[in-house]
């Protein structure tokens, strides 16, 4: 596997082209950013637990039937993922209040929904990836009904799943992002990355945050908080 010209550099990983047909390089950084890259910063091996935990949990979801972008682990900082055409759509999926649904709401941090939330944003950096609905998804021809309708279900799915897992390392599951793809073949799968960056993941019994929350409230031991991830996913 040769890797070629860089095609992308996000705020926390960069995408290769290869020698392969329909297939990327996803290299992870260390670099950290909050509040739509108004802060910024370094977190020591963040790519390095990034790729570990976003493997781990991509081969899980693929056990249980999800598809994703995954292909495999190439080292330390690398996947190898199949190309895909990003849907432009973040997936919020909050099983307790956290964060801007706070804000917006008033409701007290940690209080436990009775059911499920999905929310989702336009995926637009320079508009800071505005709150959207379904009316607004189709006015702006973003996905069809019936991609929504799929992308809807499988994060209904993957939070099962990844609820139940977390269960098991007593780890809190309060909400997380989700980016889907298409692949060549018009397939809708789950892409970019399932990660402290993306989750926030609070210990089930003192409701510690082990996510990036510690960076952007500047609560210290960040490190140690994604560290604390990877070694109980990694058993």
């Amino acid at each position: 596997m040769e890797k070629l010209e860089m095609l992308y550099e996000g705020k926390a990983k960069k995408v290769y082209k290869t020698d392969a047909d329909n297939q990327y390089i996803v290299e992870y950084k260390d670099d950290a950013t909050a509040f739509n890259g108004l802060k910024k910063g370094t977190i020591t091996d963040k790519g390095i637990m990034n790729n570990t935990i976003s493997s781990k949990l991509f081969e899980l979801l693929e056990q249980k039937g999800i598809r994703t972008h995954y292909i495999k682990k190439l080292s330390d900082r690398e996947m190898l993922v199949k190309k895909v055409t990003i849907v432009p759509l973040e997936v919020l999926v909050r099983n307790y209040a956290a964060g801007s649904m706070t804000k917006r709401y008033g409701i007290p941090e940690g209080t436990k929904m009775d059911s499920t939330v999905l929310e989702f944003c336009y995926k637009n950096d320079e508009l800071g990836d505005p709150f959207i609905n379904e009316y607004y998804i189709k006015a702006m021809k973003l996905a069809e009904e019936a991609d929504v309708k799929i992308i809807e279900n499988m994060a209904l799915k993957i939070n099962e799943i990844l609820i139940e897992f977390m269960k098991g390392i007593n780890i809190d599951l309060v909400d997380f992002k989700l980016e889907f793809g298409r692949t060549s073949e018009g397939e809708i799968i789950l892409a970019d990355e399932i990660s402290p960056d993306t989750c926030r993941l609070w210990d089930a019994a003192t409701h510690e945050k082990l996510d990036k929350d510690r960076f952007r409230r500047d609560m210290g031991k960040v490190e140690e908080g994604y560290m604390e991830v990877v070694n109980r996913i990694c058993g």
